[in-house]
Parts: C-alpha cells; structure tokens; sequence
C-alpha cells in the first residue's frame, strides 16, 4: 500500500502557475516576483491584475482594473438589506459565507460558465468582498452602511466604509501592504477546498462560498483574532514573561507562532512586524507592538518557534480600528483575489479532484437478520 500522509502533508497534487512557496528558505513568490518585491512597491490592484492574468499591468490596463473595480464595488440593496434581517452572530464569517452565495442570486452571469464570464464574475466579487465586510461591520452596530467613493482605491474604500473617515495616506498603505501579503498562499486549506468544488464544475460563487466556509474554521482564518485577545490579556510587556510561561507548562498553544510549510521566518511576518511598529508609533499605541515583540522573542529562544502571518497582523488590525471578531474577514478580502485565480487556473485546466483513502475498518462483515442480532 502507498504511504499514507496524514493531513495531505507534502503531498504534491496538481501544478500551478500562481504562487511559489519555499518552506526551507522562508520565500514566498507571485507569479515570480517575491512577496517582498511586490509588498515594497506594488498597488493591491497591481496584484489582482498579477494573480489573474500572469503579469503585471500596463498603466492603461491598470486604469482600466481600477475602473472596472470602482464600478462592481456597490452590492445590491436587496444584500444590505438581507444582512439587516440575520440574526445576530457570534461567528461574522458565517455572514459572510450567506452573503456571498446569496451575491450569486443577483449575479446575471451566475450560471455562465464561459472563461469570460468567469472572470467578470471574478472582478465583480473581489471588488464587492470589502464593501460586503464593511457593510456588516456597520449595521450590527446599528448604523448605516456607507457607500464606496470613486476617488479612493481598494483599500482605503474598505477602512473609509467600514471606519466612516477617509484614512491618512500611510495607514491606507500599511493596510494595503497587509492585503498584498495575505493575497495568495498556493493550496492552503482554503484555496484547495475552492479548487476541489470548481473542479466538479459548479459555479464560481459555489467555490469561494466553499473557501470562506473552509476559512471560518480556527485552524485555518482565525488566529490574528486569538492573538489579539492574548495581548489584550497580557496588556502590558512586563506581564509577558508570566503569562507565556503558563501556558507553556500547560501545554496550551501560543497563538500566531508556527506554520505548517515555513521552518524558518514567514516572509509575511517580516513586513508585518515592521507594519505593527510603524501604526503603534504613529498612533500613540506602541505597546502592542511591544508586547508583541516580547513574546516573539522568548518563543524563539525558548521553543526556536517563529511567528507567522497572523501574529503582527493581529496588533496592525487592531490600531487601524478594525472590529477582532472582523480580523478573519479582513483575511477574506484580500484572498478573494487568490481564490478566484486559483478557481480560474482549475476551470482552465480542469480533472476532478478525488482522491483515494486506504480503508481500515473491518473486513468480510455478513448480514444478520434484525431478529438474530445479540
């Protein structure tokens, strides 16, 4: 019988041109441009356009993604409206979830199943995502959802709508940084489920309804959120040392620490400690960075352990105003940009995912009438 690896782990399943990851080296790769190349210079949309087309943009067609983006960014008020009438939720990614398959009942393109369609289908939801985010962050809190301007990009349309101010230019950057770092993972948990329901060939909205359910889990989306509640906790650095300590001897796990594929630095968290400092500085907030760092350091001279993605992202999130309960959607507006390329890499190439599993439960069972069972 074939080894069987638990988890999937290191089992290579398709090719794919999108997204490049190097576990032994720390490196993440776009298309072929490392994530600090892209992360030190390029816009957010520069990325989108990247991730779909496999390179990057002209200045003409990226006025034109920009302006196709500012166009799709309202959603129907028939949403908003549906968003008023849920319940109330303790888990926002299920709202989300809802909202996006609902999106596919108001899509006229829903069931077209063209390349083109689906990549108009693509835009529409990438630029819809924020304005679906920060509409909820709104109206659960009783107030109106505030609509997209024109002038403003992607990322600050979603702090301007989601905070009711329009951002300084700087923190519109830093956050945009943030959405180009979490744009694209290659087959993480989420982009291979989206993949795994696109290659049956449902419909696009199907496939990333399928990776925000699969994001919702804490494995996976969830960890900035915890982080930022350990540090809310510790609320001070010299009460670090104590509280990790803790729940070291308690065998409990330290959130933001550790990654499935990188054995060394997560190129992410590079950018995103230098973010998490900078928004402290600027606003009168260091302490979260410096418990932050603390923590960093006792974790790699005691467990040789390094903080990953969701660690500095966690005190970033929090100085820019976003909701923690909000962190794990933030997550879904800027991967929706590398789900849909992902789902349109599986169309373009497409054979049905299924893979095998080796039995092991009982063998040569017969049949026992009711009546005859002990």
């Amino acid at each position: 019988m074939p080894e069987v690896k638990i988890g999937l782990q290191d089992v290579v399943i398709a090719t794919s041109d999108i997204c490049a990851i190097d576990g032994q080296k720390g490196t993440l790769v776009y298309r072929g441009y490392d994530i600090h190349d892209l992360a030190g210079h390029a816009t957010f949309e520069e990325v989108v356009y990247l991730l779909w087309y496999g390179r990057l943009p002209t200045a003409d067609e990226l006025e034109e993604l920009e302006l196709q983006l500012t166009g799709n960014r309202s959603v129907p008020p028939e949403i908003l409206d549906f968003l008023k009438r849920f319940p109330a939720s303790p888990e926002p990614m299920e709202i989300l979830r809802t909202a996006v398959s609902a999106l596919s009942l108001y899509d006229p393109e829903a069931s077209d199943m063209s390349e083109e369609a689906n990549r108009r289908k693509a835009l529409r939801l990438t630029a819809q995502m924020s304005t679906l985010v920060a509409a909820y962050g709104r109206i659960r809190q009783g107030r109106e959802a505030i609509s997209p301007v024109p002038k403003l990009n992607h990322a600050a349309n979603f702090l301007y709508m989601l905070n009711g101010r329009t951002p300084d230019d700087e923190s519109a950057r830093w956050f945009e940084i943030a959405l180009i770092l979490h744009a694209d993972h290659s087959y993480n948990s989420s982009t291979f489920a989206a993949r795994v329901t696109a290659s049956t060939l449902s419909d696009l909205h199907s496939a990333i309804t399928t990776g925000i359910g699969t994001l919702k889990g804490p494995l996976h989306g969830g960890a900035n959120e915890q982080v930022m509640k350990m540090l809310l906790e510790i609320q001070a650095p010299e009460r670090v040392d104590d509280y990790i300590h803790s729940l070291l001897a308690q065998k409990q796990k330290v959130m933001g620490f550790g990654h499935r594929v990188y054995r060394t630095e997560d190129p992410r968290a590079t950018v995103l400690r230098k973010m998490s400092e900078g928004l402290g500085v600027r606003a009168g907030q260091t302490k979260w960075f410096e418990i932050s760092k603390r923590i960093e350091d006792l974790m790699i001279r005691e467990k040789n352990i390094n903080a990953n993605v969701d660690f500095y992202s966690a005190s970033a999130y929090y100085v820019l105003g976003i909701p923690l309960d909000l962190f794990p959607l933030v997550f879904a507006l800027s991967r929706i940009s590398g789900w849909t390329a992902h789902v349109l890499e599986q169309y373009a190439n497409n054979k049905l995912i299924r893979p095998l599993a080796e039995y092991t439960g009982p063998q040569n069972r017969k049949y026992v009438p009711i009546d005859q069972r002990g």
